[in-house]
C-alpha cells in the first residue's frame, strides 16, 4: 500500500467539519436546557377561594330507538306524535338539558333523521350519538 505524500504547497481540498457538529451539538443542549423555563414566562400569584360545589348534575335525557322503529326514552316506551312537545317541555325545565341519542343499527335513517330534527327544533344544544365500540 502507498501513501500519498502531501507537500505544504498543496490545498487541502476537503472540508473539515468537526467545529460545525461542536456548535450545533451545543446549540443542541442549551436549547433543550432552555426549552422547560420558558413554559412559564410569566410569573402569577392566583388568589385562594373557598371551594365551590359543582353545579347540579342531572342525567341526560336518552331518546332510543329499535329496529321495530318504536321510541323510547329512559328505557319506557314512548309515542312518536308527543316527542315534539315532550323534548321542548324538557328544554323549558331545564335550559342545559343533555340529550342522548342510541338508534339500533337497523333502524330506519329517516326516522333517526326526523329524531334529530325535533331534537334540534326543540332548541337543545347538547345532543351526543351513542355508538359501540
Amino acid at each position: 500500500m502507498a501513501f500519498a505524500s502531501r507537500s505544504d504547497d498543496d490545498m487541502m481540498s476537503e472540508m473539515n467539519i468537526t467545529p460545525l457538529v461542536d456548535v450545533m451539538l451545543v446549540l443542541l443542549v442549551v436549547f433543550i436546557v432552555t426549552a422547560p423555563m420558558l413554559t412559564n414566562a410569566i410569573p402569577v400569584q392566583l388568589p385562594k377561594t373557598a371551594a365551590v360545589a359543582p353545579a347540579e348534575r342531572t342525567d341526560p335525557l336518552v331518546i332510543s330507538i329499535d329496529a321495530q322503529q318504536q321510541l323510547f326514552i329512559n328505557k319506557d316506551p314512548f309515542p312518536r306524535d308527543r316527542l315534539a312537545a315532550h323534548l321542548q317541555q324538557a328544554k323549558a325545565n331545564n335550559a342545559n338539558l343533555v340529550v342522548q341519542v342510541q338508534a339500533d343499527k337497523e333502524a330506519n335513517y329517516g326516522e333517526v333523521a326526523a329524531l334529530l330534527a325535533d331534537v334540534e327544533q326543540a332548541g337543545i344544544t347538547r345532543l351526543s350519538l351513542l355508538t359501540q365500540k
